[in-house]
């Protein structure tokens, strides 16, 4: 299972992104934004066109409705080729994937190489071992509607860097990405630092850094 690990949005460059066949089914989990109401609604019209443009047709997953990793989950990703995870709260989207046994599931495509994990921001930060420092961008304490008190915020583990996006970029949660960058190099904490328009193709013990200012 390649993953496609990004700052913001689809990124600057999107090769690795391209359906292998036209209509080809992608899921959408849009639970960073739980905690935001409206912005769900309004985000994922926005997200379906993008991949569209890139060969996929896009439902959202919403994990709240797959409590312990019930078998309608496992059939969802068992059926989709793409996985595509957007920003929002990480802790918030990690109690989520936390509910529903999403991570577990997830492990269990790993071997298969035509299925993808890709996501954004929160998307990308929650793959990493642990959300050590994200605290200082995202409040901890959130939770949403439909998950219970209580539930871990737990990170996914499958990539063994903590992934920072936004890096001294152009967006309104920079100043404070910048405060958890020095708070990983401070505690020795591997990590990757990226800006807005950059991702990470993340390919068994591959890792490629494109788009972003190298890319012009």
């Amino acid at each position: 299972m390649p993953l496609y690990l990004a700052s913001f949005g689809l990124g600057d460059d999107t090769p690795f992104l391209r359906a292998p066949e036209p209509g080809a089914r992608a899921l959408i989990v849009l639970n960073a934004l739980d905690q935001f109401g409206a912005s769900r609604s309004r985000d994922l019209p926005a997200e379906a066109a993008g991949l569209a443009a890139l060969g996929w047709e896009a439902r959202e997953l919403d994990l709240r409705d797959h409590a312990n990793g019930n078998d309608d989950l496992r059939r969802a990703l068992a059926a989709a080729g793409l996985v595509w995870v957007v920003g929002g709260n990480t802790f918030v989207l990690a109690r989520a994937m936390t509910l529903s046994g999403f991570g577990d599931l997830l492990r269990d495509r790993l071997a298969d190489p035509s299925f993808v994990y890709a996501g954004y921001s929160a998307g990308s930060v929650v793959t990493g071992p642990d959300l050590d420092g994200i605290e200082l961008v995202d409040d901890p304490t959130a939770v949403a509607d439909g998950i219970p008190s209580g539930t871990p915020a737990d990170a996914l583990a499958l990539v063994p860097f903590r992934v920072v996006p936004h890096y001294r970029s152009d967006h309104p949660e920079s100043p404070a990405i910048e405060r958890v960058a020095e708070h990983m190099q401070a505690r020795g904490l591997e990590h990757r630092c990226l800006r807005d328009g950059e991702a990470l193709w993340v390919d068994g013990g591959s890792v490629t850094l494109f788009g972003g200012p190298s890319a012009e």
